[in-house]
């Protein structure tokens, strides 16, 4: 299996330099994202293009089958990279979006392409060669062959990356080595789903989400609160519903409250599923759901050093929990670009029978002026516009049309 991946890196680099030398059309936009998946910034902004410029060549590219066949389903424009058809296109293609790196895409089809990062998350903790400690210092610091060889996307700078304000870009461009004005302080076309209406949020997910999404709305609708569990990554990818927590025990108070637990682990997160399934109150996320059409269907957010604290706090009358009960361990893992205390809301608790007393209690209301002081330093003044207002920022200043 490593000899197999290692040939197939090689024919990669082999035939890297053929992409710079391929004429790319203006007329060519390509799309994708982590791990196969449809979802994130580059599936809302690929959305709004696909219908805004019918003209234009707008496509989805992704190595995984069953994606390509769901997104054609809905009547957008999608391709398998191991096609013809979708190799051709990247290759032709002008402009590429994507979630974290030109391998969402196609790395070895990304020469001369103008490559806009959408990135996922603005946020506390260091990232790509901001990296100074922990498993990714191989990559970030130390630069070794083997992962220059099996990382080539993590070297590629982006041509332009998406941030929100200038307390954002000025570690964005020291994190991904790019200048201060290649970062677009705009916001993030995810976000405009949790503030869109109600009517506007049905319509977009009984147009382009999963049936699985409007039984889950059903299905929250009648608790009387909806916790959800949102823990960022280790590097030890760790199983943290197994760690540090008793699930038996939140599913009881869940029960007694007439509440829901929702588990939404990062994509890189181990989980052991058949564990989860024991409980009445607590739940994991069908994976087929995309997170960003439910947050605005909970009411608190329990979350740790994850960026989505900060896409939280722009909805009303939400909660936050953060459970910090490996907080020294992560800062030897992971450390944070600004004082986490200072740049944080929402109740703290250090270890899980902290957690349990602020459930029993509800001992977890939201300081709103703490909250809207954060909100305008991640998000400045912009951070209510609609999805095309932020799409045609975007596209304005990354395409020349």
């Amino acid at each position: 299996m490593k000899l197999m991946k290692f040939f197939v890196f090689l024919f990669g680099f082999l035939i890297y330099p053929f992409s710079f030398i391929i004429p790319r059309s203006k007329r060519k936009w390509t799309f994708g994202s982590f791990r196969n998946s449809f979802n994130d910034n580059s599936k809302y902004l690929f959305i709004y293009a696909s219908r805004k410029f019918p003209d234009k060549n707008i496509v989805w590219i992704s190595a995984g089958k069953k994606t390509v066949k769901s997104i054609n389903d809905l009547g957008l424009k999608a391709y398998y990279i191991g096609s013809i058809k979708g190799l051709l296109h990247t290759l032709s293609s002008k402009y590429w979006f994507f979630n974290s790196y030109t391998s969402d895409i196609l790395f070895f089809a990304s020469g001369n392409a103008i490559c806009v990062n959408l990135w996922h998350g603005v946020g506390l903790k260091k990232i790509e060669f901001s990296i100074k400690t922990g498993k990714l210092a191989d990559r970030f610091v130390r630069k070794t062959l083997k992962e220059r060889f099996y990382h080539p996307e993590s070297f590629r700078r982006p041509d332009y990356l998406l941030s929100s304000t200038d307390f954002q870009s000025v570690k964005f461009a020291e994190a991904f080595r790019i200048k201060l004005s290649q970062c677009l302080n705009i916001g993030y076309p995810r976000n405009t789903i949790l503030m869109a209406t109600e009517e506007e949020r049905i319509r977009f997910i009984s147009r382009y989400e999963n049936p699985a999404t409007l039984e889950l709305m059903k299905q929250l609708k009648s608790y009387e609160n909806v916790f959800i569990y949102m823990p960022t990554w280790r590097d030890s990818q760790e199983d943290v519903f197994s760690n540090n927590i008793d699930l038996s025990i939140l599913n009881l108070i869940m029960q007694e409250k007439n509440h829901l637990l929702i588990l939404k682990p990062h994509a890189n997160t181990k989980v052991d599923i058949e564990k989860l399934s024991r409980y009445e109150n607590v739940i994991l996320l069908d994976n087929k759901i995309d997170i960003y059409t439910v947050l605005p269907y909970t009411n608190v957010l329990i979350t740790d050093y994850s960026s989505v604290l900060y896409d939280y706090i722009l909805m009303d009358n939400k909660d936050v929990i953060l459970y910090l009960y490996d907080m020294k361990e992560y800062i030897h893992e992971r450390d944070f670009n600004y004082p986490f205390m200072e740049n944080v809301t929402g109740k703290i608790v250090y270890n899980f029978e902290e957690f349990v007393n602020c459930l029993k209690k509800d001992d977890y209301k939201i300081d709103e002026i703490r909250k809207e002081e954060i909100k305008q330093k991640f998000w400045g003044a912009g951070w209510n516009k609609t999805i095309a207002e932020v799409s045609e920022e975007i596209i304005d200043k990354t395409i020349k049309l």
